[in-house]
């Protein structure tokens, strides 16, 4: 999915110098976006307060929204660079087309993951005919610097591992939980999973202590470690943690975010993660003419313009609170 604020606004993000080394409970506060006619998001990274989880470095949530009226989704083609794109379904589907030629439908609690590498351009719609309800998450997985040169690629997984305990399933989106790991490929050690808590659940869940982790509340009532969290909220928990306590009050949906502190610092744009002011400079003059994106195919409708850059300089910098 694409940044389609029209005022874009430079996200400094990455570097250690900022990661809370201990358990902590920080309760984000969501931006809402406005995404083409029919779809508002609640942007929960880049965060006033929190950029990055691990590499996670990016976070809408959206939905449910009663779409049975109305086109849905409707994002225009536009491009990719440095980054992973992570699109997860609760509700409805989400038609996948991108510059290699990839078309593909994404339905609930299947891995839609498309790799930018050097550059990549898609857009996602729901199609024509669809279910009534629209509801996910889409996020951006920052690329190492010994990895986002690589070759731009699209997997779609449909049938995804999963962890259980009494009134808890997780389903493994990227990276391994509990000994059992995604098909999803990953460049830096990360982890995100879907949770699934039935009424009245109450679980604990091991976590890597080295990881920084975060809880998106998808759908439902539920605490995570003694804290309530609402649908579209997100709760940052830091570091050093060998298990979290979950508690739901009713069914309730969540997803597990971590990784290890990303080290690098980045400069994150529109739809863009570079380290320099040149480097997004050129990505988006070649998107304007044409040049590396490549042609996405199939759309009805014209390609998204980039935003005009901003006056003052993009420089990169570490984590920022």
């Amino acid at each position: 999915m694409s940044n389609l604020d029209r005022q874009a606004v430079p996200a400094v993000c990455g570097g250690r110098g900022f990661v809370v080394a201990e358990p902590v409970r920080e309760l984000l506060t969501p931006r809402h976006v406005r995404l083409g006619e029919s779809t508002e998001v609640r942007r929960l990274l880049p965060n006033l307060g929190r950029r990055m989880v691990g590499a996670w470095a990016f976070v809408d949530h959206y939905g449910p929204d009663d779409i049975a009226d109305e086109p849905g989704m409707q994002v225009p083609p536009h491009p990719h660079m440095g980054l992973q794109t992570v699109s997860w379904l609760h509700e409805g589907e989400v038609l996948h087309r991108d510059s290699l030629g990839s078309l593909r439908t994404i339905r609930p609690r299947e891995l839609g993951l498309m790799t930018s590498g050097r550059a990549i351009s898609h857009s996602e719609e729901s199609p024509r005919a669809h279910a009534r309800f629209l509801h996910g998450a889409q996020l951006w997985v920052a690329l190492p610097d010994a990895h986002r040169q690589v070759e731009p690629h699209f997997q779609h997984h449909t049938d995804l591992p999963t962890v259980s305990a009494p009134g808890l399933t997780a389903t493994l989106i990227l990276g391994e939980l509990d000994g059992t790991a995604s098909p999803g490929t990953t460049y830096t050690p990360l982890i995100g999973a879907d949770l699934a808590l039935a009424a009245g659940a109450q679980a604990r869940l091991p976590l890597e202590p080295d990881f920084e982790y975060a809880v998106l509340s998808m759908s439902g009532r539920a605490e995570v470690d003694g804290v309530p969290v609402l649908p579209g909220s997100m709760l940052y928990l830091g570091c050093g943690r060998t298990e979290l306590p979950l508690r739901a009050d009713s069914d309730a949906g969540l997803m597990l975010l971590g990784g290890e502190p990303f080290e690098e610092e980045l400069i994150m744009w529109w739809n863009f993660i570079g380290r320099s002011q040149e480097e997004i400079a050129q990505a988006r003059a070649d998107w304007a003419t044409g040049d590396r994106f490549g042609t996405v195919h199939g759309y009805d409708g014209p390609p998204l313009p980039a935003p005009e850059l901003p006056a003052t300089p993009l420089k990169p910098r570490g984590r920022v609170r």
